[in-house]
């Protein structure tokens, strides 16, 4: 296999032990077979202090994955999110939730190599927005699988900024539920097609929904222009019941908490990787300045 260290040569990832490389790479075989998935070029092992992913070459690519502790949640978040909204996410092959494993298939071109247009940024918005509203009422099943949380609630006990409290009071008052926030969705994340499917779900939280704007904003900002913002985030708003003022206030609000989510995964790393996460935290917490 071929090995991909990105710019993290010295990250520390289980890879490096024998004994789980052999585990990891048994139950990869094991479920390849059971699929009847033939191999047909070199393996490629990508990684990074926040995943072991290994690109399987066959008819179509497949794609093996492991989180560290932190996010060992994903497994088990994925296989139920194509249960609950099938549309919008990939269907694992296999998923080994015990041990923060899973065998995705590959779902076609990423956003990323699309000479991407407002449109598409609204259209995926827009998807996305019926995406979250599909799971409002089932937060507390996201909390039984693990999935962390960064309620309106709770946001003021993890971080201690004077206006973290006054903001996410405003913004519960405003009465958006909290739904399931991706918190790092752009064009690596997303599928391209008539409908947009969304997947890495490793830095997901519950949330106030409109903290995902965040980083898509960002993006088309810097891809695009700022003067495209407001009619992206609208496209995005328009799926949501409530007068355009207020939605807007509630998604400026958001836009401020929204690095929360981004800080929070940060820490959750493999073991080892204190100095990387710190680094992440650190550029997410400056986001504020």
């Amino acid at each position: 296999m071929d090995v991909d260290r990105g710019s993290y040569p010295d990250a520390r990832t289980p890879w490096s032990n024998a004994a789980w490389r052999r585990e990891a790479t048994g139950w990869l075989v094991e479920q390849l077979d059971r699929f009847e998935i033939e191999e047909t070029g070199t393996a490629v092992v990508r990684l990074r202090p926040w995943s072991v992913i290994v690109r399987i070459e066959a008819a179509e690519p497949v794609w093996f994955k492991a989180n560290p502790p932190g996010s060992a949640f994903e497994p088990g978040l994925a296989q139920r999110l194509a249960e609950l909204v099938p549309d919008h996410v990939l269907t694992p092959y296999a998923v080994d939730v015990e041990r923060g494993w899973s065998l995705l298939p590959h779902g076609g071109q990423v956003l990323k190599n699309v000479e991407r247009e407002p449109r598409h940024w609204e259209e995926l918005l827009g998807q996305y927005a019926e995406f979250q509203r599909a799971l409002v009422d089932h937060t507390d099943e996201l909390d039984g699988l693990g999935v962390p949380s960064a309620r309106l609630g709770e946001l003021p006990k993890l971080f201690d900024f004077p206006w973290v409290a006054d903001a996410c009071a405003e913004l519960a008052a405003l009465g958006i539920p909290e739904t399931l926030d991706h918190a790092d969705l752009h064009e690596n994340q997303i599928f391209y097609g008539d409908r947009y499917t969304f997947f890495d779900w490793g830095d997901s939280v519950v949330s106030h929904p409109f903290c995902s704007l965040r980083v898509p904003l960002e993006r088309v900002a810097d891809q695009l222009g700022p003067e495209f913002v407001p009619r992206v985030r609208d496209a995005y708003l328009e799926h949501w019941p409530g007068d355009g003022r207020t939605l807007r206030r509630a998604a400026d609000l958001a836009w401020r908490l929204g690095v929360f989510g981004r800080a929070l995964s940060w820490q959750r790393l493999f073991p080892g990787n204190d100095a990387i996460g710190a680094e992440g935290i650190a550029e997410a917490l400056d986001r504020l300045r």
